[in-house]
């Protein structure tokens, strides 16, 4: 993200850029703010594709298009599909394109064996190096670990007065998840709580924000793994209320058992608390949550729950078992 930034403090753009990842909010900010220093409020020289099974004829022929009365032409390009499966015409097509023309594309994945993705990041390779060449940029937005949100958090509570001690903001952090988005409303409805106050506490944090799907999730695992199945299976129904799809549920809970694993693994090593959040990129109190019920387990236990999560996952794609009934099956089965 240094060289976003740079280049939009600059003024100085490459050719093609490529914003993926998991965190949404990075890539809409950046996404935003990248059209914004290239062609501010100019619609004329904007062209926004979206969805699979775009016209590369149509993109090509406008890419060809000289900008009117302007430096650049920009074209967003989001949710292609192209670092998937490659378009032919558009790979052979990007050493040729006008100087003048900028592709930005936003995507949620890519593979890196692409060959589209392995063309821009040779473009990527040309700037390093100075070469005269077509230049591109990868940028790959990731969750961020639970110093950064923190950070970024305070940042924005101290722009509006206020105040929150290490413990609070792990507390915060805990219910919000590490989603960006969600952490930015949170953050907002605890402003607005707090008018006339300069000191955020835990109570504020416990009456105004929102349990996210994630501390559901924990919930549940929680469940499972102390055989409360009554327990699980509510809190899967309430999940299904709330419009969430099975098999995100089933990666969600796969996730932690795994999340489980790994901090029952560093445990074993002598790691602390800090430690572990910081290795595995996780919130400290999230970490601080997990410690216990990794204690109660044997490795051999919490990996029998990841294989049956892998397991579950094959029946459904395999089309053996519909979603729903799978992740019912999942969270009722009888474990050793």
């Amino acid at each position: 993200m240094q060289t976003l930034n740079q280049d939009i403090r600059s003024g100085e753009f490459k050719q093609i850029y490529l914003l993926y990842g998991e965190e949404a909010f990075l890539k809409n900010s950046y996404k935003n703010r990248l059209k914004e220093a290239i062609i501010g409020d100019d619609t004329m020289n904007f062209a926004r594709f979206e969805g699979k099974g775009l016209d590369v004829d149509e993109l090509i022929r406008l890419a060809d298009t000289m900008p009117f009365f302007a430096e650049h032409r920009l074209i967003l390009i989001e949710d292609s599909g192209f670092f998937k499966t490659a378009s032919d015409a558009l790979v052979q097509y990007l050493p040729s394109m006008p100087d003048t023309t900028i592709l930005l594309f936003v995507e949620t994945e890519v593979d890196k064996r692409n060959r589209l993705y392995k063309k821009v990041k040779d473009m990527g390779y040309a700037t390093e190096l100075n070469r005269q060449d077509k230049y591109g940029h990868i940028a790959e937005m990731e969750r961020q670990d639970s110093a950064q949100l923190a950070r970024w958090a305070a940042g924005i509570l101290a722009k509006n007065g206020k105040k929150i001690t290490t413990r609070t903001m792990e507390y915060f952090l805990g219910k919000t998840g590490d989603d960006m988005e969600n952490i930015r409303m949170e953050l907002e409805k605890v402003i607005s709580y707090t008018l006339g106050r300069d000191v955020i506490t835990d109570e504020d944090v416990m009456t105004v924000c929102t349990v996210q799907v994630t501390n559901r999730i924990f919930d549940m695992v929680a469940a499972i793994v102390n055989r409360q199945t009554r327990k699980a299976m509510d809190l899967y129904e309430d999940l299904l209320t709330l419009k969430e799809p099975p098999m995100r549920i089933l990666f969600l809970i796969a996730r932690q058992f795994n999340q489980l694993l790994q901090v029952k693994e560093l445990m074993a090593k002598g790691m602390d608390k800090g430690t572990i959040a910081s290795k595995l990129k996780m919130q400290p109190f999230v970490v601080g949550k997990t410690m216990p019920q990794a204690r109660q387990f044997s490795r051999e236990q919490i990996l029998s729950y990841v294989n049956s999560c892998v397991e579950t996952e094959e029946a459904v794609k395999s089309g053996r078992l519909q979603d729903r009934l799978a992740v019912e099956l999942l969270i009722t089965k009888e474990y050793g």
